[in-house]
């Protein structure tokens, strides 16, 4: 059975959600990229979006101007979230934003801004950016559109958004650092037994 999840999103409804579940997303989501982070923590610019209960997904996409004069989501990939490390967790806390989603993992500010003000980081699979845009049923608004069109706020509505990962979950447990430490561990067996047959790896 699918797990979707609606905008607006509360701690209660990421209660049960742990890492590695695989989720999807009804409702509104954002793009926001580095710019938009850096604006609001650095610059102390209020967001014209109001993000309670919302997502943001950490992308840059490409957008077509119909004839009508509306938007329409032609291609939409994740940007590298590790981008936004260092903005995140205050980004949480002031903008009460409860699903992030974007590409690779985040780290420990992260992790701590999750587990404090009860939120979540999502991975959706590379590679599949067109795929995705069909998800994006209408773009509904625009927001400082002065940034060009990868940093722009793009309020979407979509339905079934993913599928995401949850690779932090609101208890601040990370997936990308769980499995780092088994996968090191691994690698360590793995190369030990392959230099006792080739010598000249180590």
């Amino acid at each position: 059975m699918k797990k979707i999840l609606s905008t607006p999103v509360s701690a209660e409804d990421l209660k049960d959600i742990k890492i590695g579940d695989i989720i999807y997303l009804n409702g509104t989501v954002v793009t926001c990229r580095d710019v938009a982070h850096r604006r609001l923590i650095e610059y102390g610019r209020e967001l014209p979006v109001d993000l309670k209960g919302g997502c943001i997904f950490h992308a840059g996409p490409i957008v077509r101007k119909k004839g009508d004069g509306k938007f329409e989501m032609v291609s939409i990939g994740p940007t590298t979230s590790m981008r936004m490390e260092k903005f995140e967790k205050e980004f949480i806390k002031e903008t009460g934003v409860k699903v992030i989603v974007g590409k690779g993992g985040m780290a420990e500010k992260t992790a701590e801004g999750c587990r404090e003000y009860k939120a979540i980081h999502c991975v959706i699979p590379a590679g599949c950016a067109v795929m995705a845009a069909v998800e994006f049923e209408e773009i509904i608004g625009a927001e400082w559109t002065d940034l060009g069109m990868p940093e722009t706020l793009w309020i979407s509505r979509v339905k079934e958004f993913g599928p995401l990962i949850v690779s932090i979950d609101a208890e601040g447990n990370n997936l990308f650092e769980k499995n780092k430490k088994v996968f090191n561990k691994r690698k360590e067996q793995q190369v030990k037994e392959i230099s006792e047959k080739v010598r000249f790896i180590k």
